[in-house]
This record gives structure tokens, C-alpha cells and sequence, in this order.
């Protein structure tokens, strides 16, 4: 991730606050707290509420949010005090997105392949309600609307704060912002809904992505863990949390393998990454993303040649040296990494540079 996003609070967490409730004072009270009623939710008016007016209103989303509460709460009361202890660790370590991430002591992430080992019926459960929590047609009913707010105006005050006009994931597509009134990029569950339950809401796990980094390369990858390997199993790994508070800076060096950048192939091309005090994450972002494809094929583009044709224009119509064009585009890449994308631009010539690329560009008369 060349960047991460700040977090931005906003009325629609309500929900994951509903969320939450609905787990720790509802489901894990079940054992002791009798037949299910929504005087459970007694406690929490405005959640009531909502409760009620899906109850009375018949509207197909409200019936089965409704009907799934119950269904759970039902197994939940079914379960010995150790599994609900359980359920409740696998809870709060499923939205403590940033420790999930940075892999630390005491992060005990469930998916549902592993709760269904011992409640395969109750995973189904959990599955049917968690997957369907994020729904245009569930968020958008009235009764709830009104409590948490419009999804869309979350972006909008998302992209006011976080206005690049760049993808994080990637740094190379653009992202919808303020002045695109009716359309806005897709959130990625970062841990992706279809493995894990409990987070789906959780806006600590939702982050807009170009098109590009969520629906072709990232999908259902998982950042948590590498790839199923047969001969190593599931092995945990980090990755960058999106709203790190934190920054860090991408190294990136390029090695060609031939001085005519002029035809180079994706094969002609090696990437280095750095700093080294985040290379798991740096691993994990490579993998996730296909970054090391993606700005491969961005090398052997149009882009990357008019990068070059640059150098030249530079010395040919304003009499500037390579290498003096070259500390320019440094200065451009520190200012603002994305923009134009800089970063990989200001790669891409250094190698050039280091090719010797410059010095056959300053010998032409």
C-alpha cells in the first residue's frame, strides 16, 4: 500500500454499534436470558426500534435480517460459557482490523471454515446474516436509514478528507471523488467478508479501491494469510492496515536487463522494494495486488515512453540536462507521490539513469 487513508467518522458506524450490541448483549446472554423477544433489545432504543419496524413492516431485507438475529441468538443459547469465551475472543479479534494486520500476539482471527469444525450449522448461520449485513437493500431500508445515515454521504465525506484523487492500493488508477455527485468506488472488506463473520460493517475493514485493485486483483484475497501452500498449511503473515496512522514511504529500484527501454518486455523488468522495516507487508501487498504485473506493465507502456521522450524534449527544446530533469522529477515524487505517478516515474528514470540510457540520450546531437 503506497499510502494509507484517515479514517473518517462518520454516522454510519451506528450500524457496527448495532453490531455489537446485538453479539455481546443479545446472542452471548442467550444461555441465561430465556426465549428470544425483543425486549432483549430493550437496552438500546434506537436498535429497538429498528428491530420493531422491521418486525411490523414486512419488507423482505427487514424480515431477514430479523429472522437471522433470532436463528442465532437460538443456537447461541445452545452453547456452553467456554464457547461463548470463544466466540467472543474470535469477535474482538475479527475487528481489531489493525492487530489482525500486523499480526500480533493474541490475534486469533476466525474464519468460517474454521467455526464451522465444530458448529457447522451455526457457521452456516452467521454466514447467511454477515454476508447479506452490507446490502444496498438492507442499509437502504427506511427504518435503519434514518438511524444510520447514507452510505453514499460516508464517501462523500470520506473523499473530502482523503483527496489524492489516487487508489492507495495501487497508486496508478483514479479514484471517484467529491466532484463525482452520483457515482462512487466500490468499499473492499480488506479481510474479505466471504472468510470471515463479525466484520463486515466495520468501517475499520472497509476501504474504497479502484476497480482495478478490488474486483480484478485483489478479489477474495486474503491479506492475513499466505496463499494455502499443501506442504506448509495456513500460515498467518502481516499487511498494511489502510488507516495506519503511521506512514511509511515505498522504495522502489528497477533493474533492466537490456538498454533498449524503448522495447522493453515485462521479462526485461526487476523490481526491489523497500524500506526493509515493512517487507512482509511489502510481500503481502505484491501478492495481493499483482503489483509487481501491474507496474511492470506500466513500464512497457505508452506512459513510460513518453517519460523518457520527456528527458529528450527537455534537453532538445530547453537545453536541461537528463540527470538535471531526473533531480526535478525527484523533487515532483517527494512532493506528491501519486500524482501523475510520480513515484513509479521517478523509478523508472533512475533506472534509466543507472542504465546509462542518460548518457546515450546526452551524446545525441
Amino acid at each position: 500500500m503506497l499510502f494509507p487513508y484517515t479514517y473518517v467518522p462518520h454516522q454510519i458506524e451506528r450500524m457496527h454499534r448495532f453490531i455489537n450490541f446485538t453479539f455481546y448483549q443479545v446472542w452471548c446472554r442467550a444461555p441465561k436470558a430465556g426465549p428470544y423477544s425483543l425486549s432483549l433489545f430493550d437496552a438500546n432504543p434506537p436498535l429497538k426500534e429498528v428491530m420493531e419496524s422491521f418486525a411490523y413492516s414486512h419488507r423482505k431485507q427487514g424480515d431477514l435480517f430479523s429472522s437471522r438475529i433470532q436463528a442465532i441468538y437460538e443456537d447461541f443459547a445452545k452453547l456452553p460459557r467456554a464457547e461463548i469465551v470463544q466466540f467472543k475472543r474470535w469477535y474482538q479479534s475479527n475487528n481489531d482490523i489493525e492487530q489482525a494486520c500486523g499480526n500480533g500476539a493474541g490475534s486469533s482471527l476466525a474464519r468460517y471454515a474454521e467455526i464451522e469444525v465444530d458448529h457447522p450449522e451455526l457457521s452456516g448461520l452467521l454466514k447467511s446474516f454477515f454476508k447479506n449485513l452490507y446490502s444496498a437493500d438492507l442499509l437502504g431500508l427506511k427504518g435503519l436509514r434514518e438511524k444510520i445515515g447514507d452510505i453514499d454521504d460516508h464517501y462523500h465525506a470520506f473523499m473530502e478528507v482523503n483527496n489524492t484523487g489516487k487508489c492507495p492500493f495501487c497508486g496508478i488508477s483514479d479514484m471517484l471523488g467529491v466532484f463525482h455527485k452520483k457515482k462512487r468506488e466500490a468499499y473492499d472488506h480488506y479481510l474479505p467478508k466471504a472468510l470471515y463473520p463479525f466484520n463486515t460493517i466495520n468501517f475499520r475493514n472497509l476501504a474504497p479501491a479502484c476497480h482495478h485493485c478490488n474486483s480484478n486483483y485483489k478479489t477474495t484475497k486474503d491479506p492475513a494469510f499466505v496463499p494455502k501452500d499443501p506442504a506448509r498449511g495456513l500460515n498467518r503473515r502481516k499487511a498494511f492496515y489502510p488507516y495506519a496512522t503511521a506512514g511509511h514511504t515505498i522504495e522502489i529500484a528497477i533493474d533492466f536487463s537490456t538498454p533498449d527501454v524503448d522495447r522493453l518486455t515485462p521479462a526485461d523488468i526487476q523490481f526491489a522494494f523497500g524500506p526493509a522495516t515493512v517487507h512482509e507487508e511489502i510481500e503481502t501487498w505484491r501478492e495481493v495486488y499483482s503489483i509487481d504485473e501491474r507496474y511492470k506493465a506500466k513500464c512497457c507502456s505508452g506512459d513510460a515512453k513518453d517519460w523518457l521522450e520527456q528527458v529528450r524534449i527537455m534537453r532538445d527544446t530547453h537545453g536541461i540536462d537528463p540527470a538535471a530533469w531526473l533531480a526535478s522529477v525527484q523533487q515532483q515524487a517527494e512532493k506528491s507521490l501519486v500524482a501523475n505517478s510520480n513515484f513509479l516515474k521517478k523509478a523508472f528514470l533512475e533506472s534509466c539513469e543507472k542504465a546509462g540510457i542518460f548518457d546515450a540520450i546526452s551524446e545525441v546531437t
